[in-house]
């Protein structure tokens, strides 16, 4: 399988000024129990994967398609029920009435991966470690224990290809300043994202 094209990046830019949307535009309504706006939220997802490609190395496409085939399978329930599924924690809880779990399997493992990677980057930028340490740091403490024998390898396999730190944040912008500011803040809104839906994943409601 072949890499996928970096975006090009204008000058002055940032990449993650490229992603169609960020964690930090996704709306979250505080008087409705934090939800959380589900077609925003998944084009979000959708951007976050392209880093992969910034990554470089063909050992992440599966970590990507994975990630992007967990979208769909949302996406898919709220095409079909899209008055029932305007936020991540109502799609669940009108699938999970229907007895399929289908999207709410998928939101699982989305963000289980979502979680890795925020991880991982937030643990390098605030260090002087290499990225291919960053994220076998995070892997160990979160996806390692959901993956069976058959799977670790091939995450394995992407980490071990991680290219050097200061290689990966010169291609995300020439303004190296900018780029961890902007980062951090992403980071940051990913991460609250992250929790809010760890918790609801946890919770009676969203079980099946």
């Amino acid at each position: 399988m072949a890499a996928a094209a970096v975006v090009q990046i204008p000058a002055g830019a940032t990449f993650l000024e490229t992603f169609k949307k960020s964690f930090v535009d996704v709306p979250i309504d505080a008087e409705k129990g934090n939800a959380i706006s589900t077609a925003e939220f998944l084009e979000a997802a959708e951007s976050l994967t392209t880093m992969f490609d910034v990554l470089g190395s063909v050992a992440f496409s599966p970590v990507k398609k994975d990630m992007l085939g967990n979208v769909e399978k949302i996406r898919k329930r709220m095409l079909a029920a899209p008055l029932e599924s305007q936020n991540i924690q109502d799609l669940v809880r009108n699938e999970l009435k229907t007895k399929s779990h289908t999207a709410t399997e998928g939101l699982l493992w989305l963000v289980r991966g979502l979680e890795f990677t925020c991880i991982a980057l937030s643990k390098n930028i605030g260090s002087t470690e290499e990225l291919a340490d960053s994220f076998r740091g995070s892997y160990s403490v979160t996806l390692m224990r959901h993956h069976s024998f058959l799977v670790k390898p091939i995450f394995s396999a992407a980490m071990s290809a991680c290219p050097y730190r200061k290689d990966f944040y010169a291609k995300l912008g020439d303004d190296e300043q900018k780029v961890q500011e902007e980062l951090r803040e992403y980071l940051a809104a990913l991460d609250k994202i992250v929790n809010i839906l760890k918790g609801f994943l946890e919770s009676k409601e969203a079980k099946w």
